[in-house]
């Protein structure tokens, strides 16, 4: 009888706790910002390349860029060897609504893993690096309350 109960219980536990990943809600924004196109892609630009961005315009709306760097020094290796690390990178576009306003979509993507022998995986973004805290910087920059 205490067999059962047992294998009731080990059952529960494996099923309990393996399960797939939960998904991460995209870190976008879509705002229309009331400035003209030109300041504002020169806004987006300051704000990603500030940000450790290196900012690539593919065309006068669409905006990429490559990782950000996260850390830097001579010490890295064991630092991301044993703590792991985040990467992100930013898409968006920039167009004009009219002459005196711009819509601007950002999507921040975000990897991270636990160690050197780690897969990478979707995460949510940190704080600094959130498709909210560029919007701020944005609006800063542009001097939007």
């Amino acid at each position: 009888m205490i067999m059962r109960p047992a294998a009731v219980l080990t059952v529960a536990l494996l099923f309990g706790c393996s399960s797939t990943p939960h998904p991460y809600e995209a870190d976008m924004i879509d705002v229309t910002l009331p400035a003209p196109a030109e300041q504002v892609r020169t806004a987006v630009t300051q704000v990603l390349t500030e940000g450790g961005y290196d900012v690539e315009w593919k065309d006068e709306q669409t905006v990429h860029t490559g990782y950000r760097e996260e850390t830097r020094g001579p010490w890295d290796w064991l630092y991301l060897w044993r703590f792991g690390t985040i990467k992100s990178r930013v898409e968006g576009m920039v167009t004009p609504s009219t002459d005196q306003s711009t819509r601007v979509r950002l999507h921040v993507l975000t990897q991270g893993k636990d160690g050197i022998f780690m897969s990478w995986k979707d995460q949510q973004s940190a704080l600094p690096q959130s498709a909210d805290n560029q919007l701020r910087l944005i609006k800063n920059a542009l001097n939007i309350l």
